[in-house]
């Protein structure tokens, strides 16, 4: 049913970029290009998979780090060259928190009691740890001044070489860990689309996602202001929410089926993944466009670091329950509160 319904939701896309091009209001086009990225991260979810099952664990894993994130890699750089650096560092780490607290909390709500993989929840949370205490490096200077200044740029760089070669690391060592995973002997919609058809919808869905992105970060500062919204408060809650979403309703329905190990995998390894992975390939990318310093702002640094603190606390014991995930929705309400509450600088 839910399929279903995303598959038809797929026209949003079109109708999105033809109500920018006639001049519709913009508070209309966010909202409608909001909605089309939905079921858009979908099919891209969708591509990626079917095109792992026919590459193996290997090129499917990078497929999927590369693709996976394709909307949120796509508005951030698009944000980037529209000289929105506090729309691009909003919405990646609103999507770090998000995953962390958020899908994870929702995922063990649904889920209840059940066994986690401490030792990969563990590495997750080290991964967004680690990313966190480099990223004070740039940030710390840029709480005095221009966060965007030159300086800052630079050291940006080899610090995001060292989170990627970090990822790449990381991601071989998992793969290798689990691979006996990758085969399943259950018949699986997998096998339904062959590898040219899976690449060419992930090519088709990719290009259509750019021209929603850029629909929606050219209406975000009109949205922002007609809905009394910060436009840091709109990127690192609204727009972080909506990147994700298909991935999000994906972890919470695999928990309600039962599987609370494979939920919080879902919800863990993304955090990691924007963590180390997105935010420094968008600051590498940046410099085609403009470059961009990973600056982030005093608040973002603190919540990105508590998160990661409170949700190992939650997770050290491996275990899963109902009020675990109670208690990280409620922090994530009470960082959204603090966003909405901060604004912007």
């Amino acid at each position: 049913m839910v399929r279903k319904i995303l598959t038809v939701l797929l026209v949003l896309g079109p109708v999105a970029v033809i109500m920018e091009h006639a001049g519709v209001g913009d508070l209309t086009i966010f909202a409608v290009a909001a909605l089309a990225l939905i079921p858009l991260a979908w099919l891209i979810g969708e591509a990626t998979e079917h095109a792992a099952h026919h590459t193996g664990p290997g090129i499917g894993g990078f497929l999927n780090a590369t693709f996976g994130n394709a909307p949120e890699l796509i508005i951030a750089l698009i944000a980037v060259n529209n000289g929105l650096p506090e729309v691009v560092l909003g919405s990646l780490s609103g999507s770090v928190i998000g995953n962390l607290l958020l899908v994870l909390g929702f995922s063990l709500l649904f889920g209840g009691r059940g066994q986690l993989d401490r030792e990969s929840s563990l590495v997750s949370l080290g991964l967004v740890g680690l990313a966190t205490a480099l990223l004070l490096i740039p940030s710390i200077p840029g709480w005095d001044g221009d966060p965007q200044r030159d300086a800052l740029t630079r050291i940006s760089i080899p610090i995001s070489i060292v989170l990627l070669i970090v990822y790449v690391i990381v991601t071989v060592l998992a793969l290798r860990r689990h691979k006996v995973m990758h085969v399943s002997d259950e018949p699986s919609a997998m096998t339904g689309w062959t590898l040219r058809f899976s690449l060419g919808v992930l090519a088709a869905a990719t290009v259509v996602t750019a021209f929603v992105a850029e629909a929606l970060v050219g209406s975000l500062e009109v949205f922002a202001d007609e809905a009394g919204l910060s436009e840091f408060f709109v990127a690192a809650v609204v727009v972080a929410i909506v990147g994700n979403a298909a991935e999000h309703g994906g972890a919470v329905v695999v928990a309600a089926k039962g599987n609370i190990k494979l939920a919080a995998e879902i919800a863990l390894a993304s955090s990691a993944q924007v963590a180390v992975f997105l935010i420094p390939a968008v600051a590498l990318l940046s410099w085609a466009l403009t470059p961009l310093a990973l600056a982030f702002r005093v608040v973002e640094m603190v919540v990105l670091g508590g998160a990661v603190i409170f949700t190992s606390l939650i997770l050290w014991g491996g275990h899963s329950s109902r009020l675990r995930g109670v208690s990280l929705i409620a922090a994530y309400v009470g960082i959204a509160v603090t966003f909405f509450v901060v604004g912007d600088r």
